[in-house]
């Protein structure tokens, strides 16, 4: 729902906005910066270069001349970046200008071929190349000679400043920046004089403009560099945001720009955007109504749906507001701005806000916790009557969200899923295309389907975007990739793979900085998998600094790891004070994964005081509300907890019996420690059993238990997990000394030993934890 409205991530060309030039105070056509884009195409058409550097070139042109005006040292390197070669040619053609005489400015424009006449060249006039020359070409020729010894002086200063050496701050050379007046191609005489000439030249270029390549330009825009930037800005943030300005620099920027004209709403806007990157809730609503209060003055929404743009824009307005509102968590006041909303809509009968609203209005009971199916479905029928995909899909996903924590079947919720995606690819809806993936990943997830998950999440991965790849990026730092790399992440942690694990969070940390908006996500996921591994790993001492910081992104999380911690501790009176509270909300907010694993940690809890019949009706009730769920992976934890208490309690033929019937799944979709413990619990099964026959009968099966607790050796020692490999270690040797085979027992002895001097902690004789 992060983008429901159609201007939630708005392009600032959509909106039919007048940005006037004398508001702007636009530079010309006639630019020292102009003149070095004209020369490198003089050069590209004069030159021979090789094919790969051409394309470069030729990909570089239309940012060049769309863009701000760059410096000498940032256009020089940009082209060099191309083809050094060209580089050079336009840096001696530039040379012989500025050191040379005027006439030297004049032979230049005199010998760059006329679009209109030749008809051989590149530069054909129907070309992006043709029509810049012949704007330059015209622009120049309307010039007066006041005007053309000014340009040339400003053409001298702009490269001389480039090689100046500083001094005490500042640039021994002063930059000379075109007076727009004087350049203007409806104007033919200097009306200004020598007045501005002196402004001018009185304004000097720092060093720090000189040094900082990536700095952004400061000076006034023209209406066409104004539009390019906020529209490339607009469609970084949305897209990548890495590529995009930093949010100090975007913000100077912006500041600069609305400096010369205050009423830019597109420029606001943007501030908007910006202000969301680092959730700055002041500067987000303050830019927000700037934004819609400039539409309104500025009378540049026009008609829709037979109404003013007046009351168009007052409706999305508040729309905007809301889901403002509900991204910072502040439901009451995104329930006030979204019922203004749909009053405003229903007056102008706009059928196509209300929707939006409807969408907005059954996510933010969602988000409260409240059951919105009703609303849902509502919102769906009328999106398809109104012929609104983007919004039925949208509804259809949230159902389907919705269906999978109510127990829903997967293949109704894939069905659902299908004919969805059916609908993404007819519209080219790729976004919605996205959260199809990374939604189907989750709840394969959520079944324990582990390999199902990894296929999803790596097809959203590879898959090719189907947004007009402007500025060459593609969608990838979207909400989905975040969702998908998590999972991935935290599969390959369940493995035990950790470099694969570092890898991808270094890529979610480059992708999504600490500032942006998803990076809780990819902020939890590592505290999750650090937390499992120090568990793992029994260093209990380096997991409970991490309970403070997971309850900060998320409180149900942090309570119950807290309590995980503490159990570990043999704290178990405050543990299990802390399941019973979140067994309680859990149920509330019907959260039946963590009521599942809360269960199962309060069985565990009985099985410390010995108390392994008082498990059992904690383990069944968590083993009915798995089934019920479908929830795959909790079933078969919760068998392996039954498979435990029953050898407790003496009865180890139907602990066997139970866990053959749940070995299949964990060995095929479960986690490295899922396995060890699997196999670890076979082995005693298999011993239990064993003691209870003749030993001529039960010479195989112990064998065989050695092979398994071989196995499960190996999967423990994947996860650096000591405690459970000292328990596989004295059973090997209780085992090797009743086969009677000395060395083995010996060896299985000595490594038993050397473990357990390295934890120092006591280890009982017959293992009490699963």
């Amino acid at each position: 729902m992060a983008s429901v409205h159609e201007s939630l991530y708005f392009n600032p060309m959509m909106t039919n906005g007048v940005v006037h030039a004398n508001v702007f105070g636009i530079k010309d056509w006639v630019t020292p910066y102009k003149i070095s884009v004209l020369a490198l195409l003089y050069e590209m058409t004069a030159s021979k270069i090789t094919l790969p550097e051409r394309r470069r070139l030729n990909k570089l042109i239309l940012p060049l001349q769309q863009g701000s005006d760059l410096s000498l040292g940032q256009f020089l390197k940009t082209v060099e970046e191309c083809c050094p070669q060209t580089a050079y040619a336009v840096k001696l053609r530039l040379h012989e200008m500025a050191d040379g005489e005027l006439k030297d400015m004049e032979y230049f424009f005199s010998t760059l071929p006329t679009p209109f006449t030749a008809f051989d060249s590149e530069a054909y006039k129907t070309s992006v190349v043709g029509l810049f020359m012949r704007h330059m070409l015209l622009a120049y020729n309307k010039l007066s000679f006041s005007q053309v010894y000014k340009l040339y002086k400003s053409l001298q200063h702009y490269y001389h400043s480039h090689y100046a050496k500083p001094t005490d701050g500042q640039v021994g050379v002063p930059a000379l920046v075109a007076d727009d007046l004087d350049m203007d191609l409806t104007s033919t005489e200097d009306t200004v004089g020598d007045r501005t000439d002196r402004e001018e030249l009185d304004t000097p270029l720092q060093e720090s403009d000189l040094r900082n390549d990536d700095a952004p330009s400061r000076g006034p825009l023209s209406q066409k560099q104004a539009e390019y930037f906020l529209a490339r800005q607009a469609y970084l943030l949305k897209n990548d945001e890495n590529k995009s300005l930093k949010p100090a620099a975007l913000q100077d920027e912006l500041n600069n720009m609305l400096k010369f004209n205050p009423d830019f709403a597109e420029a606001h806007y943007l501030n908007y955007l910006n202000s969301m990157r680092v959730q700055d809730i002041f500067l987000s609503t303050h830019t927000l109504l700037h934004y819609f209060d400039r539409l309104i003055l500025s009378g540049n929404e026009g008609k829709s749906n037979g109404d003013e743009g007046y009351g168009r824009s007052l409706r999305y307005a508040a729309l905007n507001l809301a889901s403002l509102h509900c991204r910072f968590g502040h439901y009451q006041q995104a329930d006030l701005a979204l019922q203004e909303a749909i009053r405003i809509a229903q007056e102008s009968n706009d059928h196509v806000c209300l929707q939006h609203c409807l969408s907005w209005l059954y996510t933010l009971e969602q988000m409260k916790g409240s059951d919105s199916t009703v609303l849902t479905e509502d919102s769906v029928k009328m999106a398809a009557h109104f012929c609104l995909p983007y919004l039925a899909s949208l509804g259809i996903q949230s159902l389907v969200q919705q269906g999978a924590t109510q127990g829903k079947t997967a293949h109704k919720l894939m069905d659902a899923l299908k004919d969805t995606d059916i609908l993404h690819w007819k519209h080219s809806l790729s976004e919605l295309i996205e959260i199809s993936l990374a939604q189907t990943t989750s709840i394969w997830r959520m079944y324990g389907k582990s390999t199902m998950a990894v296929q999803q999440a790596q097809l959203l991965l590879n898959i090719n975007s189907l947004e007009p790849v402007n500025f060459g990026v593609q969608q990838n730092n979207t909400e989905a990739f975040a969702v998908a790399l998590c999972h991935l992440a935290e599969l390959h942690a369940e493995q035990g793979l950790y470099g694969a694990v570092s890898e991808i969070l270094q890529h979610l940390k480059d992708q999504f900085p600490p500032h942006s908006l998803h990076a809780k996500l990819w902020m939890l996921c590592e505290l999750k998998i650090q937390f499992e591994r120090h568990m793992n790993e029994g260093k209990y001492h380096l997991a409970e600094p991490l309970v403070t910081a997971i309850a900060a992104l998320h409180k149900t999380e942090g309570l119950y790891r807290k309590a995980q911690v503490l159990k570990a501790l043999n704290r178990t009176t405050e543990a299990y004070g802390i399941l019973q509270r979140l067994q309680v909300h859990c149920e509330k907010t019907k959260c039946t994964e963590t009521v599942i694993r809360v269960m199962l940690s309060t069985a565990e809890l009985h099985w410390e005081s010995s108390g392994f019949s008082t498990a059992l009706p904690f383990l069944l009730q968590a083993l009915a509300l798995a089934r019920q769920h479908h929830l795959q992976a909790l079933a078969s934890e919760t068998f392996l907890h039954l498979v435990f208490t029953q050898l407790m309690l003496g009865v180890p033929e139907q602990a066997l019996s139970v866990l053959h019937e749940a070995i299949e799944p964990i060995l095929a979709h479960g986690s490295v420690m899922d396995k060890g413990r699997a196999l670890l619990l076979t082995a005693r099964c298999q011993m239990a059993v064993t003691g209870l026959k003749p030993n001529q009968q039960g010479q195989a099966a112990l064998r065989l238990a050695v092979d398994t607790l071989d196995e499960a050796a190996a999967y423990f020692s994947m996860l650096s997990c000591k405690e459970r490999l000292r328990d596989v270690h004295y059973l090997q040797a209780h085992i090797h000394r009743c086969l009677g085979q000395t060395s083995q027992c010996n060896k299985s002895a000595m490594l038993f030993r050397l473990l357990d001097q390295e934890l120092q902690t006591p280890a009982p004789p017959v293992s009490m934890q699963l």
